[in-house]
């Protein structure tokens, strides 16, 4: 009986909203969604930075799982470390992954979760941005998924995998963190408390897709365009 409720209520459309992660796991479910997207190439369809920023919103009421502190900046300064060691973490073993089975996923067949081409357009993403490509991936999402596996794939360096690494993802979940923590903050000291960001969470969230997958969108129909004319 209770299984049933609580399938009726669930959908999974829920799984594209980062106030869901937020209201039904908090912070631990958080730092699984942070280490999945990265660590675990089914996850690239799980909303990082969109998840992010609504943290930001919601920093002192995830912090004070841990420890109330009453210090916005130390929330976020906690929020920081731990979903930052989350991200590295989940990286590491993408690159582990990569370097282990890497090569003979090219092989794979198909299905709705893996296409090779993401595969494809990650390592063109690599060759083109070196090593930085593992902290200009960390803001666009599905590359930032397979972007450690392709840097297992060519062997890339592990001494500099792991600097690249630590610094985009510090540089990903500070960036996403504070701009919505200092965001909401700012809009509420401007309305007066009448316009707070958690009554526009759907909004905020389909901005922020656009912005970040705008330039995949752009480079998909680019080379579909070109594609059709050779």
């Amino acid at each position: 009986m209770l299984q049933n409720i609580l399938l009726s209520a669930f959908h999974w459309s829920q799984l594209l909203q980062p106030q869901f992660y937020i209201e039904h796991g908090g912070l631990w479910l958080l730092l699984f969604v942070v280490f999945a997207e990265t660590g675990l190439f089914i996850g690239f369809f799980l909303p990082g930075d969109s998840l992010l920023f609504v943290a930001g919103i919601y920093s002192a009421n995830i912090a004070n799982e841990i420890v109330p502190t009453g210090s916005e900046y130390i929330d976020l300064l906690v929020l920081l470390i731990l979903i930052s060691l989350a991200g590295i973490a989940g990286n590491s073993v993408g690159y582990w992954f990569g370097r282990k089975v890497g090569p003979s996923m090219y092989s794979w067949k198909e299905n709705m979760l893996f296409k090779r081409r993401y595969l494809r357009e990650a390592h063109d993403f690599y060759d083109k941005h070196g090593g930085g490509a593992i902290v200009v991936a960390r803001f666009i999402p599905i590359v930032r998924t397979f972007a450690p596996i392709v840097a297992g794939i060519v062997q890339m360096e592990k001494k500099k995998f792991i600097f690249y690494n630590v610094i985009g993802c510090v540089a990903w979940v500070f960036s996403m963190l504070f701009a919505g923590h200092f965001l909401q903050k700012w809009i509420l000291s401007l309305s007066h408390g009448s316009f707070d960001l958690r009554d526009h969470l759907e909004i905020i969230v389909l901005g922020i897709v656009l912005v970040t997958s705008g330039p995949v969108m752009v480079k998909l129909l680019f080379n579909k365009k070109k594609n059709t004319t050779h």
